[in-house]
């Protein structure tokens, strides 16, 4: 199984475009969305092409392939829109050999993990905006930076989780971050 992961689009049509067509080309199954996807929040500024009706528009045509959480500036009317649960806190994926959880960052991040976490296990989280991949003590944290709005130095970024690992890249298909399992 390969997992396609976002995170912190933020409205932005543009990005989310260049995400959707990479999603494609590496023919992932799911695509996870790790929340922060329709709306900016007060804290950051208005995205380039920001156009969240046309981005639930790009996601709604993949819903059957998507596993989402709720972020920070995910609100209850954007439910109304997405053809896809985006209301939970956490949610998780079994694969071949371990669980991956996902939550946006904001509750639960690399510091205080969802319930039922295992050794084993990876953990994906968004909320920072910066690609992680790390084993911390015996289980897998990664975060696959923002699509959107990338903390310096870093570019924007998704990440891809197969049974070998979790990897990090920039738009341009460079690996930035990477962990083997």
């Amino acid at each position: 199984m390969k997992l396609f992961i976002l995170s912190d689009i933020h409205g932005s049509y543009d990005s989310c475009r260049k995400a959707l067509d990479l999603f494609k080309d590496f023919k992932a199954d799911r695509l996870v969305l790790l929340g922060d996807v329709l709306y900016h929040g007060p804290r950051n500024p208005l995205p380039e092409s920001y156009a969240p009706d046309k981005v639930y528009g790009l996601l709604n045509k993949y819903a059957r392939k998507i596993t989402a959480v709720r972020g920070n500036c995910d609100a209850e009317v954007d439910q109304m829109f997405l053809d896809f649960n985006i209301s939970d806190d956490y949610a998780f994926i079994a694969m071949k050999d371990r669980k991956v959880y996902m939550s946006h960052g904001h509750i639960y991040d690399n510091k205080k993990l969802p319930p039922d976490f295992s050794d084993g296990d990876l953990f994906l989280f968004g909320h920072i905006h910066k690609p992680i991949a790390d084993k911390v003590k015996k289980h897998y944290v990664g975060n696959p930076g923002s699509c959107t709005f990338p903390k310096k130095p870093y570019p924007q970024s998704y990440g891809i989780v197969d049974d070998e690992g979790f990897t990090v890249y920039d738009f341009e298909g460079n690996a930035i971050k990477s962990l083997v399992f």
